[in-house]
């Protein structure tokens, strides 16, 4: 068999990643997520996928993180993420990723700005694939140049973004 990301394997259940092949497949996840490719993001998710945000919002399985990204995806405004470190653990097949976010804020009185965010994601893979996404955020983040305390948002987008 051949992972969605062009691993060989024997059964899927089976399905290990090297340090490399961990590396790789997040590299090729990043360039979905600059492409704004939401197909090509998903591809790395298992069925059975956690995704929990800074904010505590939760999406469980992968056609319900499809859904409530979607719209994201569509009307992205142009988001893009940048690998600032990554910490790979092969034998227990996880990863931190820590990045930075640029795109039009959704923060309260600044919504359509310039946000730049810091972040990291905890990254459990299973079967080859992400099974479990937590995303932890800075509490202070860049708006147009300015340091602005995060706030808990209540919007529909910080539910699953």
């Amino acid at each position: 068999m051949v992972s969605s990301f062009g691993f060989s394997y024997h059964k899927e259940e089976d399905m290990k990643f090297t340090r490399d092949e961990m590396r790789l497949a997040l590299r090729k996840w990043n360039q979905a997520w600059d492409n704004h490719d939401l197909e090509g993001v998903m591809g790395l998710f298992h069925d059975d996928v956690l995704f929990e945000n800074w904010t505590g919002g939760k999406a469980e399985g992968k056609e319900v993180l499809r859904k409530a990204w979607t719209e994201w995806f569509e009307n992205h405004g142009g988001f893009r993420f940048t690998e600032e470190e990554t910490f790979i653990d092969e034998a227990e097949q996880k990863a931190l990723y820590r990045w930075q976010l640029d795109w039009p804020s959704l923060e309260k009185g600044y919504q359509g700005k310039h946000e730049r965010r810091r972040g990291v994601d905890v990254l459990h893979f299973q079967d080859g694939k992400i099974i479990k996404k937590l995303t932890y955020s800075k509490t202070t983040i860049d708006i147009d140049g300015q340091r602005v305390k995060l706030s808990a948002c209540d919007c529909k987008e910080s539910a699953v973004l």
